[in-house]
This record gives C-alpha cells, structure tokens and sequence, in this order.
C-alpha cells in the first residue's frame, strides 16, 4: 500500500519537482485566458447592476448596454483580465497544488492518508489568499474600466497611471481587505466543492486522475462556482462598491461615500435591506457554470496532455 496521502485514486505527493509547478502554472494560465473569454460579457452585466442603481434588472442592463455602447462593450477592460487572471488563475491551481502536497506531507505515517475535508478547504483557502495579491488591482482596474460610460481611461495602462498618480499603490490596491475576505473564504469554498466532487468521481468510477472524464471535470467546475457563489457573493457586492467609491462614471468627480467595508455594508442594507446584498447575482449564477466548467475542464486538459 501507498504510504503517500490520495485522493480517489490519485496520489498526492508530499513534494513536487520544478517541472511538475511549472506545468501547473502553464495550465492555470490556459485556463484562466479561457475564463475570461468566456466569462467577461456576464461579467461587464454583474459589475454594472452591482455599481449603480440604473439598471432595473440584467436583461435591461445588457439590452441597454447593446444599444448605447454596442457590441464589444461586452468586452470593455478585457485586455488586463486576459493578463491579470491568466496569471491569477495560474497562481489558484499552483497554490492549491503546493497547499495539497503540504498537508500531504502532514498526513504521512497517519492512519488515514486521505486529504481531509478541511485540508481541502485551507489548500483553497491558501489559494484565495496568494489570488488576492494579484486579482484586487486587476479587478480594480476592470471595474473601473467595465463601469465609465466615456473614455476616462484609455485601457488599462491608462488607468493605472492614472489611479497610481493620484493615489499611489494603495489606490491601485483599493479594497484589498474586503478582497482578501471574499478570496480566502471563496477558494476555500471553490476548491472544497470541486476536489470533493472529483474525489467522488475517481472512488466512485474506480479511475485515476488522468482518467477523469471532461464531462466530470466540467461538472465538479460548476460545483465549485456555485459553492464560491452561494457563500461570497454579499462580500463581492461590498468589494465592488468599495473599488468604485469616489469615482465618477463619466468625467469630473464623485464624492466618497463609505468610510470601509463595514460602513459600507451597513449603508448598503439601510437603503435597500438585504436585496443590496443580491444586485447582480442573476448573471453571475447563469456565468458561473459556463465559466467554472471551462476553467476546469481546460486545466485538466492541459494537465493531461503535457503531464
């Protein structure tokens, strides 16, 4: 019998060469360009119904979106998430990797080999937080770009300048904190839902890793979106009125509202209850399954061929 910790039928290692990380980070980049390709219009929907109250709802939204900006607003502020979460999303899976081997190697010479449910949860969780040092300025930046009506920002590059100008580093790491919540909880939640349902998958069907049928992979993403989304989802609304806080859609200025997350959630539910909490969720449930299928459903992929 092993004596290395599994999962399914999967060995975990307690430790990994460069090469094995330097394949996980390549098939975390792949997936994370064909996430946001994916992803970015239901995105662009979520971010506006979250940041203002001019929407009456996503189809309206989209509708109104399609008439005034056209067509590729879809896809405005694309170009720093094609960068940004293709190195976050490569950041996820190697830390989830690194945070499965260490409690591998904890679990050596136990009775039980297996990875825990909680293990599982703290190697997401350690993911959500090496995440967050890359996703809060690229998701500033997106939104700030996803949410101006005219040209502020010429791209991404624009806008970074610009907020560094003004604000320096903390004001291109606006919102860590409350990013730093959502992520750490998130991941956790992320990957818990979709080594759980893989591991099910391999015991269940008798098979290996590299075996794990597409169709498995894509459905343990879609658990995974939804078990991020159920549980983080009030965080994210927070996140994004933070991360647009003092800053006008169109030119000239805005005056901050809230004075941190906490102020900010309590405004939020005195003006509108706990429906504030929810702006936005309907196109964030219909992209997480296509999103979340893909992203998986591709690292696996990749991992199959080049591993």
């Amino acid at each position: 019998m092993s004596s290395e910790p599994v999962i399914g039928d999967q060995v975990v290692a307690p430790s990994a060469g460069a090469g094995t990380i330097v394949k996980e980070l390549a098939a975390g980049t792949i997936a994370g360009w064909a996430q946001v390709m994916t992803g970015q219009p239901f995105d662009i929907v979520k971010v506006r119904l979250q940041s203002g109250t001019q929407y009456s709802g996503a189809l309206e939204c989209a509708t109104r979106i399609l008439k005034d900006e056209g067509a590729l607003a879809f896809y405005k502020g694309t170009s720093m998430p094609l960068v940004g979460i293709g190195a976050c999303v490569s950041l996820q899976f190697a830390c989830l990797q690194a945070g499965k081997r260490f409690f591998a190697s904890q679990n050596v010479g136990k009775v039980n080999l297996s990875l825990s449910l909680g293990q599982l949860y703290l190697a997401g969780a350690f993911a959500g937080v090496g995440n967050s040092i890359a996703s809060t300025p690229v998701e500033h930046i997106r939104i700030r770009l996803q949410t101006q009506t005219t040209a502020l920002y010429s791209g991404p590059v624009d806008a970074i300048s610009k907020i560094y100008r003004t604000d320096g580093i903390r004001g291109i790491y606006k919102g860590q904190g409350i990013t730093l919540l959502r992520e750490f909880h998130g991941y956790g939640a992320y990957f818990l839902g979709y080594e759980a349902f893989v591991e099910y998958q391999l015991r269940s069907k008798n098979l290996t890793r590299k075996e794990l049928p597409m169709a498995s992979a894509a459905l343990g993403g879609v658990a995974a979106g939804y078990a991020m989304w159920f549980t983080t989802y009030p965080i994210d609304v927070i996140k994004s009125r933070i991360q647009t806080d003092g800053f006008a859609s169109q030119a000239g200025t805005a005056a901050k509202k809230y004075n941190g997350s906490w102020d900010c959630a309590k405004q939020l539910y005195r003006e509108a209850g706990l429906k504030a909490f929810t702006k936005g969720l309907t196109p964030t449930l219909i992209r997480s399954p296509v999103v979340n299928g893909v992203t998986f459903l591709v690292f696996e992929q990749v991992m199959q061929v080049i591993g």
